[in-house]
């Protein structure tokens, strides 16, 4: 159904000019091609819709964890990069004990304490037989994440070009010649 949608989006007559659509459903890996509900929200979000034909910086997070404050390096990565077309994507998770007892609780310490405004997806695993669909195509290209805040840097498609462990800060030189490289 969602390839169906996008599929039928092929050219847009835009002030009388005939201009190409953005994406189409087939520069998107299907991988992606899932409604993801957003953190805390009975709102979801189809990364097709988001990320067909761009770079993405994709992170599983937690709420609690020593590495959390590494949420305002990320939203600062976001806006750097948002207008060459890099789509950061948050992914919460509770695979090491880490997450908020509640998504409210969750929500309050990523969007109030943190200003983030990237996407952030609804708590699930990252890791296993049961781990989000992403991340099972993220698990297959590299290592699964070991720790929160792990960083996978992918294509525009859709190929793990980049994995960085927790422990490499958003503003890390590594990580940024990551990003870069694929915009």
């Amino acid at each position: 159904m969602n390839h169906l949608r996008r599929t039928l989006i092929g050219t847009a007559i835009i002030a009388g000019t005939l201009c190409a659509a953005p994406a189409l459903a087939e520069d998107c890996p299907a991988f992606l091609d899932h409604d993801q509900r957003k953190l805390h929200s009975t709102e979801t979000v189809n990364l097709c819709d988001i990320a067909a034909g761009k770079p993405m910086l994709i992170i599983n997070t937690a709420s609690h964890c020593g590495y959390t404050e590494q949420f305002e390096g990320l939203e600062s990565l976001h806006k750097r990069y948002a207008d060459e077309g890099l789509v950061v994507v948050g992914f919460a998770s509770d695979d090491f004990q880490q997450e908020a007892d509640s998504e409210e609780e969750a929500a309050d310490i990523c969007f109030r304490n943190f200003g983030v405004s990237f996407t952030m997806i609804a708590p699930g695993p990252v890791t296993g037989s049961e781990a989000n669909p992403v991340f099972q195509a993220i698990n297959e290209q590299s290592t699964p994440p070991r720790w929160n805040f792990t960083k996978y840097v992918l294509n525009a498609e859709g190929d793990v070009v980049h994995s960085f462990p927790s422990k490499v800060d958003p503003d890390d030189p590594a990580l940024i010649e990551g990003i870069e490289s694929v915009l």
